[in-house]
């Protein structure tokens, strides 16, 4: 199993070291390249509607699994207590349905937000 080394950073480096998660906290925001080995800057927003990190004191772990559909290389797998684990390739009808349902999940929770709820009151 591959393993993965976390960085807290104020700001993103412009050279991107393999192996590495670069974590800001200030910009909400987690960017490695592709553990692949294909290179690709994979991007992980922090947000209740993005990607979740948490922090042990001595590794990180981010949930959901990180899909990178829009890359060649399709790879799928899982960030936890900085170990990588790949998991199976999803087919084209999976990631069509998985980009669905994040997508309602994101209308919902906006839907729902404290902030909708208080702009709606005026």
């Amino acid at each position: 199993m591959k393993t993965i080394r976390h960085k807290f950073v104020e700001h993103i480096p412009e050279v991107i070291e393999e192996g590495i998660l670069y974590i800001s906290v200030e910009h909400y925001v987690a960017i490695h390249l592709c553990t692949c080995g294909c290179k690709n800057k994979v991007v992980t927003p922090i947000s209740p509607t993005d990607w979740k990190l948490t922090y042990d004191g001595i590794s990180v772990s981010i949930y959901p699994s990180i899909g990178n559909w829009n890359f060649n290389c399709k790879s799928h797998y899982w960030i936890t207590n900085n170990k990588v684990e790949i998991v199976f390739e999803w087919s084209d009808k999976e990631i069509k349905l998985g980009r669905k349902k994040d997508k309602k999940e994101k209308k919902k929770y906006f839907k729902t937000s404290f902030w909708n709820k208080i702009f709606n009151l005026f």
